[in-house]
């Protein structure tokens, strides 16, 4: 995402490929499941717009077996306060298939709140 360049990102994805995250509810409205390239645009143009140009990353690891990617990282807000993430991507022919956002409790109060990146 440092590039913001959203083609490059859904590229990634497979075109039927589905992206589980509570804040996909928060930007587009919806469920908060994003299903093929259609919806998962709009997601990505929104998230890519509110992606900071410098952002601190505090994990450099993740687990795989080389079909599914796992890693946990916290991510701070513009108040500097901490909010802890776990995602999961599922992988077939070197594309994201699936994709799911795990959301620790403090990230879940701040979109309760309406406080992410607004």
């Amino acid at each position: 995402m440092a590039n913001h360049d959203v083609e490059a990102l859904l590229a990634c994805y497979a075109p039927d490929a589905t992206l589980e995250s509570p804040v996909a509810a928060h930007i587009v409205g919806g469920p908060g499941v994003c299903r093929g390239h259609t919806e998962l645009r709009p997601f990505l143009t929104e998230v890519v717009a509110r992606t900071p140009d410098e952002r601190h990353y505090f994990r450099a690891g993740f687990f795989t077996d080389g079909h599914r990617a796992t890693w946990e990282y916290p991510r701070e807000t513009p108040d500097g306060q901490q909010m802890d993430f776990v995602e999961v991507m599922e992988i077939e022919d070197g594309l994201i298939q699936a994709h799911r956002v795990y959301w620790g409790w403090r990230g879940v109060e701040i979109l309760a709140s309406d406080g992410y990146y607004r």
